[in-house]
């Protein structure tokens, strides 16, 4: 029986994350998809399944590996419509947590919260559809696929 999983996730390029609360963001988002997710690429095999995700020559690459960690193969997406809802999520993401860290009322952390989620459901969608027919993904992976997507951005 084909085991249609993730096991294994590396961001080779990723930058260094810019907080303490921008790693833990991060570390949170790979540990939930290791937990528990779909991942299922078209003529790559029985899985289960490394992935490396990066960043070249201004595309995203997902170079998709067997369990031993040996290449199987690449799917390459254009950035361009992810790059709003990349800019937007992590500006989010900094809102956050400077209203957390700086005490702000409940109502204004839960806003950005809420904004911050619907951005994420946004992306999501736009990945299991950019996927298509190449990788199958249900929605969480999708949204915390996602997280990991902006880190490669993230700027410190």
């Amino acid at each position: 029986m084909p085991d249609r999983r993730l096991i294994r996730i590396e961001l080779p390029d990723a930058p260094p994350p810019p907080s303490a609360y921008a790693e833990a963001d991060r570390r949170q988002a790979i540990e939930d998809l290791l937990r528990g997710n779909r991942f299922d690429p078209a003529g790559a095999g029985r899985g289960p399944f490394g992935l490396r995700l990066m960043v070249r020559e201004g595309r995203l690459v997902f170079d998709i590996r067997d369990a031993e960690g040996a290449p199987l193969r690449a799917i390459i997406l254009a950035l361009g419509p992810f790059r709003r809802l990349i800019k937007d999520y992590l500006m989010l993401v900094e809102h956050h947590e400077e209203a957390v860290t700086h005490g702000a009322m409940e109502a204004r952390v839960q806003a950005i919260d809420m904004g911050r989620r619907g951005l994420h459901n946004e992306a999501a969608e736009l990945l299991i559809s950019r996927l298509e027919g190449r990788i199958q993904v249900d929605f969480e992976t999708a949204r915390r696929l996602f997280t990991l997507i902006a880190a490669l951005h993230q700027r410190v």
